[in-house]
């Protein structure tokens, strides 16, 4: 990590503004694709276990076409710190979103696949000024949440090689530009808990502790000796779930 502080600290820490602002034309030709979908024919089972059912794809498509605001998104997204740098040689989107509170913790949430930083939309507000929410102003936070590489208005990687480590290493360099490189905190899910997992084995300069809604483990051969007969069962299944899945 501390060659890649080093190529940065030879260049401006430039973090700039990015407003979105989609084309009109890009909705119109969404919404034209979307009247124009060709729909299969109805499957024999209507629980999942032959893919989503044709019913729920349509009603989510109705909903893209007729409740589904982007512009009010697209609000939402701007008032909330709308930002981009390059590091490693990649533009990076995020989020900053900064608490009234001065001693706020930054905390950096990572999503996953395929997800988006909208993920963590109802979070940002109790997160922020959780005094407005009902909770103590101590649990305030600094949120920052990047758009992970490859995602939303992050730029497409053009080389192989973003994999966990190299994004884990960007986000901490992320957080050092923003000035909160001697404290903070990470939480992510999916893809975003193997990255904040890649943080906390690295020691990412300042991280005080990570929280991960999906924990990733193998569990040891002793272990699995030791496991409880549901846990036997779980461990089973995540094995059929794997050899399945392998199979497609």
């Amino acid at each position: 990590m501390s060659r890649l502080f080093e190529e940065n600290a030879a260049v401006a820490d430039i973090i700039t503004p990015f407003p979105i602002s989609v084309p009109e034309s890009a909705l119109t030709d969404l919404a034209d694709r979307l009247a124009r979908t060709r729909w299969p024919d109805a499957g024999t089972v209507h629980d999942g276990r032959q893919g989503p059912a044709l019913q729920a794809l349509q009603r989510l498509v109705t909903h893209w076409q007729e409740g589904y605001d982007w512009r009010a998104i697209e609000a939402r997204l701007n008032q909330w710190g709308s930002s981009r740098t390059v590091i490693d040689g990649f533009g990076l989107h995020f989020l900053h979103i900064r608490s009234p509170e001065p001693d706020a913790v930054p905390l950096l949430l990572a999503h996953g696949w395929p997800g988006s930083v909208l993920e963590f939309r109802d979070m940002i507000g109790p997160l922020t000024v959780p005094a407005a929410n009902g909770q103590a102003a101590q649990q305030a936070f600094h949120v920052v949440i990047p758009s992970m590489p490859g995602f939303g208005f992050s730029d497409q990687p053009a080389e192989p090689g973003w994999n966990v480590g190299r994004v884990a290493r960007a986000y901490a360099e992320l957080m050092r530009r923003l000035g909160y490189g001697n404290r903070w905190v990470a939480q992510g899910g999916d893809w975003g808990a193997a990255v904040v997992t890649a943080l906390a084995q690295m020691r990412a300069p300042g991280l005080q502790g990570v929280h991960l809604n999906m924990v990733l483990f193998q569990p040891t051969q002793e272990e699995i000796a030791k496991a409880t007969p549901e846990e036997q069962a779980m461990l089973a299944d995540i094995g059929d779930t794997t050899r399945s899945n392998r199979a497609i």
